[in-house]
């Protein structure tokens, strides 16, 4: 009986420090692809499939999600193909589209949290900056029907209060202190299985 607790409490210890790896990972991930030189291009691209990006040099705010989950393996172009096409009427009808598409389903807000809010990934959206840990993925509402994404990464604003943002909302894939700067409409944590 001691040595069966003793490897149930080992394999969950085991379980939780993955858990927390992957998204301590993921938060390097974002940090890694930092770069201020990508242009902000919304562009219809037509792309590989599994594992297509856009052309280099370019993106949007989802391409950082996309990238960062990549560099951890995971794909995202190929799991929300999949889920959205295994369960369409699930996911926004904004763009009028009859049928999955590849080559942008994944590069679309809507698109990513209603992946995200179907695999348990959801998480409480709070004003308490301490919900929000690196490997987090947030999104917000810009204004009107304009949507945003970024991932919340280990490095912390200059007042030591919240953890920095990797985004790209025009100015390239950058760090900063925007957790609070838009109404938060999204808060997930997505580790695929």
């Amino acid at each position: 009986m001691k040595k069966a607790l003793l490897l149930i409490t080992f394999t969950l210890t085991t379980q939780i420090n993955y858990a927390q790896d992957f998204f301590q990972q993921i938060s390097v991930c974002a940090m890694e692809i930092i770069d201020d030189t990508i242009i902000y291009d919304p562009t219809y691209f037509s792309i590989k499939y599994p594992n297509g990006d856009v052309p280099e040099g370019k993106g949007v705010c989802t391409d950082v999600i996309i990238r960062a989950y990549r560099k951890m393996g995971v794909d995202l172009q190929k799991e929300v193909h999949e889920d959205m096409k295994q369960n369409f009427n699930a996911y926004p009808k904004i763009w009028g589209l009859k049928k999955t598409d590849t080559n942008i389903d994944h590069r679309r807000v809507p698109n990513l949290m209603t992946f995200f809010k179907r695999h348990d990934a959801q998480k409480a959206i709070t004003t308490n900056a301490k919900d929000y840990l690196p490997g987090d993925i947030v999104c917000w509402n810009l204004g009107g029907a304009i949507t945003h994404i970024g991932i919340v990464v280990d490095k912390k604003s200059e007042d030591n209060r919240r953890h920095l943002i990797v985004h790209n909302i025009g100015g390239g894939q950058v760090a900063e202190d925007i957790l609070f700067s838009y109404t938060i409409i999204g808060h997930y944590r997505y580790k695929n299985k």
